[in-house]
């Protein structure tokens, strides 16, 4: 009787387990996709996006929590029953993929990813030396001169040193 006892306990307990694990994986189905454009961006790009979850006339709230952009709102598009909404990717936002979700006036989810990468430099670095801006006449012009007052300068030295003219 106790080995029923103990197949029929751990049956059930299998069975709920089972349930518990399969349950989430339901609910997974519920969401809707939800169109992220541009799908990869740098920080300070305005992201758009787009869904039909939320129905024709539709009003819906995003969540860009998870980079740090707040919440935006969806508001119905021109195009039949889509939901469009924007957020700024802020400046502080380090690179990797972020989830994005949104929340339907009429109870239904969508989400979708954002991958967000850094740009590299783009122009001239501001060195403080040099550069890649070209060169300024006046400076250039300047340079020269001290260059050759200093060779000027050293040759007369030189030439009065090895003359043995020197100044007591």
């Amino acid at each position: 009787m106790r080995t029923i006892a103990r197949l029929l306990t751990g049956t059930a307990v299998s069975v709920a387990a089972i349930g518990v694990f399969t349950a989430p994986l339901a609910h997974a189905g519920d969401f809707e996709t939800l169109e992220v454009y541009p799908s990869s961006a740098s920080p300070g790009t305005t992201v758009t996006v787009n869904t039909t979850a939320c129905g024709k006339h539709g009003r819906g709230v995003g969540d860009a929590n998870s980079l740090g952009a707040g919440e935006f709102q969806l508001n119905p598009s021109t195009h039949k029953e889509v939901v469009v909404g924007q957020f700024t990717v802020p400046q502080h936002t380090k690179p990797g993929t972020y989830g994005i979700s949104v929340a339907c006036d009429n109870g239904k989810t969508a989400r979708g990813d954002l991958t967000v990468k850094h740009r590299p430099p783009s122009g001239h670095v501001p060195t403080g030396v040099g550069g890649s801006i070209g060169p300024d006449t006046a400076q250039v012009t300047a340079g020269a001169a001290v260059l050759a007052a200093a060779a000027v300068g050293g040759a007369w030295l030189l030439r009065r040193r090895a003359s043995g003219a020197q100044g007591h």
